[in-house]
């Protein structure tokens, strides 16, 4: 409880809303926010006002506070998370949760407003390829102010915390994502693409050259399987890099689009032979988190993330960043099925405490907790001051 003996009041900005599940944030805030409402929290998430035709002011007793926006790819996320913070500054929250690196400056102003904030900066967002040139330094540049602006950070990953320690001498908090295993799916709704149990290899995620979706696709296509490449995922706007992918000639891809059915999804992923996971700059990542959690065997790329999340090979093999070894793995897959079936079995065991969504929740009503104690002591002070 908070002052007053009113329950604590939470708001979260910078995703773009609740029940909206399209990304890993949304499905951050939508497991954690319902948790924390289960929990006696009062918890209120800002939402992007164009996604939502619907605009009730309460869901599953989360409050909803839908904010404009500018809809273009790079300012979207920016105008509603501004005004957002603009609007929360006004209210009766007790502390501001904010997720994305990109709204470091707006920490500003709960600074000078005296609201207890956080911010998850989530992963190496300047060093992605889709943010070149003026994006890129702008992310470094805010990313750098988020380790100055907010009260306490939060890294996702135990090698994220140190890298914003190594390049900001910022110390973070390490809170990682949850999972939610499942032992099994309905198999029937694969057949809509002519699949069949493990007759083929999965990506999952936006055809954005920082997932590398490209070049797992070049090295299959190289590679002998017999087996096809389903590539779930597309992006949300007419792109370039997306279509020269999906011209490739090759009788072995097959493209779905985006498959919003979550229970199609996990059909995907539980049947499938292995799962490619190409993502680069980010921490703990949710499709990873999926494919164990739904008893994938998981073929990385060799980042110093997917080896944590991994555990250093124990739970999936990786691949480097070039075509030649994306085909090299695939044909070791092939040759090694006894293998790749040992992967399977032991899959969820790599789901360690760190991503249970209940630990989850429990370190971040925690730590809300604990900022707005520390602001009550700091009023303290200065009153006797």
């Amino acid at each position: 409880m908070s002052k007053n003996n009113k329950p604590l009041h939470v708001a979260i900005i910078g995703t773009r809303g609740y029940p909206y599940v399209y990304g890993g944030y949304e499905t951050f805030v939508k497991e954690m926010g319902e948790r924390l409402v289960q929990r006696g929290i009062e918890v209120t998430i800002y939402c992007h006002a164009p996604l939502f035709e619907k605009q009730p002011k309460k869901v599953n007793g989360i409050n909803l506070v839908y904010i404009p926006c500018v809809e273009t790819k790079s300012l979207s996320q920016l105008t509603n998370s501004l005004l957002s913070m603009l609007h929360v500054c006004f209210s009766k929250v007790d502390v501001v949760f904010v997720v994305n690196s990109a709204n470091g400056p707006f920490g500003i102003l709960t600074k000078l407003f005296g609201k207890p904030s956080t911010i998850n900066v989530d992963g190496l967002e300047w060093l992605r390829p889709k943010w070149k040139g003026l994006g890129a330094r702008y992310y470094l540049f805010a990313s750098r102010l988020a380790t100055k602006l907010y009260d306490q950070l939060i890294t996702d990953s135990d090698e994220m915390e140190k890298i914003y320690l190594e390049k900001f001498n910022a110390p973070s908090k390490m809170i990682a994502y949850g999972a939610n295993p499942r032992l099994s799916s309905d198999s029937s709704l694969i057949e809509e693409w002519g699949l069949q149990k493990e007759s083929y290899f999965l990506i999952v995620g936006r055809l954005i050259p920082d997932n590398n979706a490209d070049l797992i696709v070049e090295g299959f296509v190289k590679s002998k399987s017999k087996r096809k490449l389903v590539i779930v995922g597309d992006v949300p706007y007419h792109d370039k890099f997306a279509q020269m992918m999906k011209r490739i000639d090759d009788k072995r891809l097959v493209f779905t689009g985006y498959v919003r059915d979550q229970e199609q999804l996990a059909a995907l992923y539980h049947n499938c032979f292995a799962y490619y996971h190409g993502h680069e700059y980010g921490g703990t990542n949710p499709a990873m988190l999926k494919a164990l959690g739904y008893g994938c065997a998981i073929l990385a790329l060799d980042t110093r993330f997917n080896q944590e999340m991994l555990q250093q090979g124990k739970y999936g093999w990786y691949f480097q960043k070039n075509a030649a070894s994306v085909t090299g793995i695939t044909e070791r897959a092939e040759n090694l099925p006894e293998e790749v079936e040992n992967l399977r079995k032991h899959s969820r065991e790599g789901l360690t405490d760190k991503y249970n969504w209940e630990v989850v929740t429990d370190e971040y009503e925690a730590l809300f907790k604990s900022l707005c104690k520390r602001k009550i002591k700091e009023n303290l002070v200065e009153i006797n001051y």
